[in-house]
């Protein structure tokens, strides 16, 4: 998320010491990996606002500055029009797919695969057996994959190459990634 190391190192460094200071409050319901990551995902997210306000530059103060003065040429760093199309396409795609299974499915990829819950806290909130939730994730990645087969091309590579075209693919979504990744296996 940071893209350098430096910055990396002090938002853990960060994170530490929010954990440390609102240890008091995990209650438990979570792994406790599961509430780090969540403190150092939101540290991150902090970091990168503050760092985006710096560029940040009123529009009086740009009209007030002479055209014989040097400007700041920023190069956009957001998507394309063919790659917002795309990415909106998968997405269409991949709600599509994740409509196509059953609710007790659905509820457990949800769970177990893009919320990133342990198989025992999937099978708590669902209020089933741990081999029901393997069992309805295991249909579930079944079925996604077979209908994804269907729509998917090239950026959505399945078997030996799909880690390296997730990896590859910072256009997609963090669902996304999770769900191919999900699919793959």
């Amino acid at each position: 998320m940071m893209r350098n190391n430096e910055d990396a190192e002090d938002v853990v460094q960060e994170s530490f010491q929010q954990a440390f200071i609102h240890l008091k409050s995990f209650k438990g319901d979570s792994r406790f990996s599961t509430w780090l990551s969540r403190i150092a995902i939101n540290a991150a997210l902090m970091r990168l606002r503050k760092k985006q306000r710096k560029w940040d530059v009123s529009l009086d103060e740009s009209a007030e500055i002479d055209e014989s003065s040097s400007r700041l040429d920023v190069e956009d760093q957001g998507l394309n029009p063919e790659q917002l199309y795309a990415q909106k396409e998968r997405e269409r795609i991949l709600s599509e797919a994740m409509k196509e299974l059953t609710p007790g499915m659905r509820k457990a990829m949800e769970l177990r695969e893009l919320g990133e819950q342990s198989t025992e806290e999937t099978a708590r909130i669902m209020g089933i057996s741990v081999g029901a939730v393997k069992a309805r994730v295991f249909h579930g990645r079944r079925k996604l994959r077979e209908r994804l087969k269907h729509f998917v091309g090239s950026a959505w590579t399945y078997g030996r190459d799909a880690s390296r075209t997730i990896g590859n693919t910072t256009h997609l979504s963090q669902d996304q990634v999770a769900c191919m990744q999900v699919i793959k296996a």
